[in-house]
């Protein structure tokens, strides 16, 4: 698809335009978003998107609009993914609820920046030797393989590297001054966990490229369907991701969805880089005759995994009894850290969230039920939570609920 210089510059400015509104119309003033809010919101930015795919649909074609969309729904699937990864970090941090909007956008400009320099450095690759395709296949079977093994939190730590070389370098304290990101200690200028936080996410952002970028690439080489999908599958991750609070460990088969997706993705890249083949050592370096994957084979594809995957993992008994342990531990967690948030209301609405996962459990039957009696360390902090509350209650601080958690 051909596209002119000026749309081109139109697009990107439309881009820099939607980011710069979220920062000086959301996310200057620290708050925690609303339900209402964050749905309004995410739905535009979809909103947004497919208005932009229909465009390409209209002037670019079938094909070109198909490959926008198999490419958008992939990215906006694989950046749910990465919202495991960032809830985790936050919780790592403690990130105050009030800014953990401020290190989402910084999240996300970091990884349309990354994913940009990736695009660009993939496209020339790829114009010049035809054997990336097999490397960018070869990646994501491997990423898909990886993506099959059972991990945990500690798997996606935030104390790597960077950060322990930043602790030791440079002055750093504990606490959050606001939003701010460094403060004073004693007189003396102090790195506040605000920044690494930030450090941490773009971080992750950069391992996050090398998954999307050779995905993306698996179902188009237009660079400007590239990176548009890559682009606007970002915006509006900010929103999704307190529209969906408390729902993504209800996920629990979406890595398994992913896996199979990024596997038909590297097979994909391997039977078009057969079909494209110039390799010396594969078939004398001669083209190899197979059957190469269409895109509406691909979209058709990808869209009814993720269907699946989503059915199954809302359905799943087990799968609601993991999501309801998992969010009252960090809500207990949460509702007992004093510098979680400042915001009473906040503050009840935490509560709430914990005594409706209670519920849950006990809905679900003796079963589900004793996962939490076998926890010691959860049921000490529900009990803890259940009694900070209790004396909020005595304080006329909050209102008064049945406290019995377990």
């Amino acid at each position: 698809m051909v596209v002119p210089s000026w749309v081109w510059g139109l697009t990107i400015v439309g881009i820099v335009g939607l980011l710069l509104f979220d920062f000086f119309f959301h996310v200057r003033k620290a708050h925690v978003p609303t339900l209402k809010e964050a749905a309004t919101w995410s739905a535009l930015y979809v909103g947004i998107a497919v208005l932009f795919g229909v465009g390409v649909l209209v002037f670019g074609g079938s094909q070109a609009g198909g490959e926008y969309f198999a490419g958008y729904v992939t990215e906006k699937a694989l950046s749910v993914d990465n919202l495991f990864v960032f809830l985790i970090i936050m919780a790592s941090f403690r990130v105050p609820r009030e800014d953990q909007q401020k290190v989402l956008l910084f999240g996300i400009v970091f990884a349309l920046i990354a994913r940009t320099g990736f695009i660009f450095l993939g496209a020339a690759l790829i114009n010049s030797f035809a054997w990336v395709f097999y490397l960018f296949g070869l990646i994501l079977l491997l990423t898909a393989g990886n993506m099959l093994k059972p991990d945990g939190e500690e798997s996606h730590s935030a104390d790597n590297f960077i950060i322990r070389l930043a602790k030791k370098v440079f002055h750093t304290t504990e606490h959050y001054d606001g939003d701010k990101l460094f403060t004073l200690v004693d007189g003396k200028r102090a790195m506040t966990p605000m920044l690494l936080v930030m450090v941490a996410i773009g971080g992750t952002d950069i391992l996050f490229a090398l998954d999307s970028i050779p995905a993306i690439f698996g179902l188009t080489q237009d660079v400007f369907i590239v990176f548009t999908a890559t682009a606007f599958s970002l915006l509006g991750l900010r929103q999704l991701y307190f529209l969906i609070d408390g729902l993504l460990d209800r996920l629990i088969y979406l890595s398994y969805g992913l896996a199979a997706i990024l596997g038909f993705i590297g097979v994909k890249l391997m039977l078009h880089a057969l079909h494209e083949n110039n390799v010396p050592f594969i078939n004398d370096g001669e083209p190899v005759s197979v059957v190469e994957i269409s895109t509406a084979v691909s979209l058709s594809v990808i869209i009814g995994v993720l269907v699946v995957t989503v059915i199954a993992s809302l359905v799943s008994r087990k799968g609601k009894a993991q999501t309801a342990i998992a969010n009252a531990r960090r809500h207990a967690t949460a509702y007992l850290d004093a510098e979680y948030t400042t915001d009473a209301a906040e503050r009840e609405r935490i509560f709430n969230k914990l005594l409706a996962e209670r519920d849950q459990i006990l809905a679900l039957g003796p079963k589900y039920r004793q996962m939490v009696r076998d926890e010691p360390a959860l049921m000490e902090l529900l009990e803890r939570a259940a009694a900070r509350h209790d004396g909020a209650v005595e304080r006329g601080e909050a209102k008064t609920f049945d406290r019995k958690l377990t």
